[in-house]
């Protein structure tokens, strides 16, 4: 960060010796915003919600039988052997493992088709980005996005209109 600071500080800097004529090879451009309002990025959120809503429901299935079966080995306890309640006990705790890891697996299989899917978005993105600089004659493109370390970008050039027109939307 303290690197980015004394980069950005020396831009500024040589921008300000350069004149208004560099200050036109720089343009700027919302990441976050733009990928947000892609379609391909609307079409990923259903088929993720679609994907999570399955797997709660399983999940939920399984919590539920699980409850079903501690409650009956429960009121039956006091009816039953040791021997019957310790191997009630350890059914019921493979079973309660089975949920961890049937939430486990939901979790990783949902960050997987996560960055499955986004990576050829954020690919389609960054060819448009760098197709639209290229025509507008731009050398730097900065992430104007909140939290991505641009805070100055008045004189520069925003590409996102010129963006999401060469990505049809």
């Amino acid at each position: 960060m303290k690197h980015f600071k004394t980069l950005l500080l020396i831009t500024v800097f040589t921008l300000g010796l350069g004149g208004v004529a560099n200050a036109q090879k720089f343009g700027h451009i919302e990441t976050d915003k733009l990928i947000a309002g892609m379609p391909a990025t609307k079409a990923m959120q259903v088929e993720l919600e679609k994907m999570q809503k399955t797997y709660k429901d399983e999940i939920t299935a399984m919590a539920k039988k699980y409850e079903e079966k501690l409650k009956k080995y429960g009121a039956e306890e006091k009816a039953q052997t040791p021997e019957t309640n310790a191997k009630r006990q350890a059914e019921v705790q493979q079973e309660r493992s089975r949920l961890a890891q049937a939430e486990q697996f939901a979790t990783q299989e949902m960050q997987k088709k996560y960055q499955e899917k986004l990576k050829p978005i954020l690919e389609k993105a960054q060819k448009a980005i760098k197709d639209v600089a290229d025509a507008k004659g731009l050398a730097y493109i900065f992430d104007a996005s909140a939290g991505k370390g641009l805070i100055v970008f008045d004189k520069g050039v925003d590409i996102y209109d010129a963006v999401k027109a060469k990505l049809g939307f």
